[in-house]
């Protein structure tokens, strides 16, 4: 076993005993996907199934991606599979993202070319999606485990926050 995997879940895990919520899991989350998985973006978004769009709750670049940023979702396989399938989404160069998002450019600028989007299930509907952003080529099948297990911790933290 991986001691230092568990170090980094304990961490986030206990993130949930801060009374400054939904901040403290929200950190935490960016701070043990940076240990483990690398970003060089990081956004936290909720999903509104009834209004079809997503509010970003997180961002480790506020200056580019400022909270509280809304995107309407418009039908796609990307939304399908990650949004109603709750399954994750990894592209893996500028073209992956030129074809899922309209702020491409803007993401190419700060150096990414390669995405993790991971989704936040809450009683079988997806709720929110961490989204990591890196250089090309970055994201493996291999970091969905963790995803996974950290993108669930964040789920108390989600529920507050909509």
């Amino acid at each position: 076993m991986n001691d230092r995997i568990f170090a980094v879940l304990a961490r986030l895990a206990m993130s949930h005993a801060d009374p400054v919520q939904p901040d403290a899991v929200f950190r935490a989350v960016d701070q043990a996907l940076q240990e483990t998985v690398s970003h060089t973006l990081f956004t936290i978004l909720t999903y509104d199934r009834t209004m079809t769009e997503s509010t970003r709750v997180y961002s480790n670049r506020e200056s580019e991606y400022p909270r509280g940023g809304r995107k309407k979702i418009v039908s796609s396989r990307w939304a399908n599979q990650l949004l109603d399938e709750g399954t994750p989404f990894i592209g893996n160069d500028a073209q992956d993202l030129r074809e899922v998002f309209f702020d491409h450019e803007v993401i190419r600028s700060l150096g990414c070319e390669s995405v993790l989007n991971m989704p936040v299930r809450w009683q079988g509907r997806t709720i929110a999606t961490l989204n990591l952003l890196h250089t090309a080529n970055w994201y493996k099948d291999v970091h969905l485990d963790f995803m996974t297990c950290a993108a669930q911790l964040t789920a108390p933290a989600l529920l507050m926050s909509v």
